[in-house]
């Protein structure tokens, strides 16, 4: 097949001698090196400049082998576990090592390296011990701002901003002042970014300190071979557990509403996953072509599609991440997909096709292994931005609360999650209300879950979050949500949860009639507000086997209506106590059920 590039996540190594690995080392090492990246972490948020890196961790750190293997990253965004490494080894390849230098620090935020948008900026310091280089050191975070323009679609990566190529912010310890010069000069709010870049500086520091400490106390072939052999060990455990799923090929589908420019016109998302023995391959040649809109993400954000969804099914729970992880997997991403773009492909809203694919993965696997899956989860960031003149300051500002949040779907044996950040960002926060309207001219009216957004089920869908925002200044706001019409689908007669929207409060009247989720460049006037709703998970099971006495507690705890606990669960409720009907129940949902049966009969 032509245009078809096959990745292999890891290449297996030769066992070592478990004899020669000191077990105790080993394990003083695993713990050690997430030690360091979790410090790198925090000595980042203490440092940052702007919300979205020390409150709401849009980042991640990481330490790398020589070749440029994952050893540890730090809790972050899972999508960025593959373009971190693809930088480093980009890196590697374009300074080679006999050029490198201790106190070198390497930056770049080339979109079709990175994966994702130009305002991920990845640092990347080599780690030396006694002249030979035995480690890196790397940070990727979010800039607020990199430039290019402000609000509205684009339509090629020129117009989002500065494209930095791989180059040299420091060389043996002396920073490159053109480099800063150039940053400074084509970003909005300089001394943020200069700020935000120290902090990089900082973490990847760290980073460098932390590992020699470990090097200098246990030793470097101990700890580069407790590396080796923790590597080997999740490649066995990855494994062992991919041997528990069924041989086979499976296949789904989904879509996306649409790029942004061709409106309701659907995006194809088709994934096929082929599982033979202890190795999965994840098949992404039918996702779509990609996009005119900014939604297109390059070809590493292809490979974190599998590997997130890999991860989370064969080993959720081992740590630290690494590269041994993904030896076991195959990814085949023909390039010019929506998560394989090629220049000069928009890319700034490249974060929300992925994590539907990432879904659409485990939805092709439920039949093969529906109690380790979830139902479809909101799967979008929520995150509209803001911007105009402080009038308190007069300065210019850029607002944004971060990922608001929404359902998960639920799982065989247990409710979706309510208001959890969607699975691409991972361990991002959203902001506080109350810091948000300290800095920025706004008012949170109203922040609170959605009853009745979760997919009903026996296993009911996690609820999604609803924040009303309103100007005190006049300003441009702009939100690029999805997923308004492919809502969060449901397994094993699940029902769909609902899906993300977003509203327009224009003196005094709600607008809500909007072709999708995307609403770009609207203008506020002060009183004038705007609604973000997050969707809530898929449900799983038929929701007429869910106990009554949960549906009671559902509707207590404010989750699910009256009115829904009868039309969906069968379960009739006094509106003012809720107590049960049970002889109304009992003959509702036998009703309910003998319909649903003759429906099933009529479609088979």
């Amino acid at each position: 097949m032509k245009n078809r590039v096959t990745h292999t996540a890891g290449i297996a190594r030769k066992r070592r001698d478990p004899h020669n690995i000191d077990p105790v080392i080993t394990e003083i090492v695993r713990n050690g090196v997430i030690a360091v990246t979790e410090e790198m972490k925090t000595n980042l948020m203490r440092t940052a400049y702007n919300i979205i890196i020390y409150e709401a961790l849009d980042f991640t750190t990481g330490l790398f082998t020589p070749k440029g293997e994952t050893i540890s990253i730090g809790i972050g965004l899972p999508m960025f576990i593959r373009g971190m490494a693809e930088t480093v080894k980009a890196k590697i390849a374009h300074f080679d090592p006999v050029n490198m230098h201790p106190g070198d620090i390497y930056v770049t935020n080339d979109s079709y390296l990175t994966g994702s948008h130009l305002n991920h900026v990845t640092l990347t310091l080599p780690i030396f011990h006694k002249g030979k280089l035995i480690a890196f050191s790397c940070c990727m975070a979010h800039w607020l701002d990199i430039g290019g323009i402000h609000g509205g679609m684009s339509t090629d990566i020129f117009a989002e901003g500065l494209q930095i190529p791989i180059l040299k912010y420091q060389d043996r310890g002396r920073v490159n002042a053109t480099v800063v010069d150039i940053i400074r000069q084509n970003v909005r709010l300089p001394s943020r970014a200069m700020g935000d870049l120290r902090a990089q500086v900082t973490a990847v520091k760290t980073g460098e300190r932390r590992f020699l400490e470990l090097i200098e106390r246990y030793g470097r072939d101990a700890v580069l071979g407790a590396i080796a052999a923790i590597m080997d060990h999740a490649e066995a455990m990855a494994r062992m557990r991919t041997r528990t799923i069924p041989a086979g090929i499976y296949e789904a589908e989904s879509y996306m509403d649409d790029d942004g420019i061709d409106i309701g016109r659907k995006v194809p998302i088709r994934v096929r996953v082929i599982v033979e023995g202890d190795e999965m391959t994840v098949d992404l040649s039918e996702v779509s072509k990609q996009v005119r809109g900014f939604y297109n993400s390059g070809i590493s954000t292809g490979y974190a599609c599998a590997q997130v969804a890999y991860k989370c099914l064969t080993s959720p729970t081992d740590y630290p991440i690494n590269d041994g992880s993904f030896r076991s997997l195959k990814t085949i991403v023909p390039p010019g997909r929506v998560i394989s773009a090629v220049r000069p492909a928009p890319m700034r809203w490249w974060m929300t096709y992925p994590m539907t694919i990432v879904d659409t993965i485990f939805k092709a696997l439920a039949p093969a292994i529906p109690d380790r899956v979830i139902a479809g989860h909101h799967a979008d960031l929520l995150a509209s931005s803001f911007h105009g003149i402080n009038e308190r300051t007069s300065e210019f500002f850029i607002g944004s609360f971060g990922p608001l949040g929404g359902g998960w779907g639920a799982k065989l044996t247990e409710d979706g999650v309510s208001a959890t950040v969607c699975i691409n960002d991972g361990d991002t926060h959203n902001s506080p209300n109350e810091q948000a309207e300290f800095k920025f001219p706004i008012v949170v009216e109203r922040y609170a879950l959605v009853p009745d957004s979760g997919g009903a089920g026996r296993r009911r869908g996690g609820l999604g979050v609803e924040r009303v925002v309103r100007a005190r200044t006049n300003m441009v706001v702009n939100n690029q949500s999805e997923r308004a019409h492919c809502r969060p689908w449901g397994l094993d007669g699940g029902l769909d949860g609902t899906g993300n929207a977003v509203e327009l409060r224009i003196a005094g009247e709600w607008k809500r009639d909007f072709p999708n989720a995307k609403v770009l460049v609207a203008q506020l006037k002060p009183g004038d507000a705007f609604k973000i709703r997050s969707g809530g998970g898929g449900g799983y099971g038929n929701p007429l086997a869910r106990p009554v006495e949960q549906v009671r507690e559902d509707v207590r705890q404010g989750y699910v209506t009256v009115k829904s606990a009868a039309e969906l669960y069968g379960v009739v409720l006094d509106p003012d106590t809720f107590e049960i009907d049970a002889r109304a129940t009992e003959k509702l949902r036998a009703a309910r059920m003998a319909h649903r049966t003759a429906a099933n009969a009529h479609s088979a």
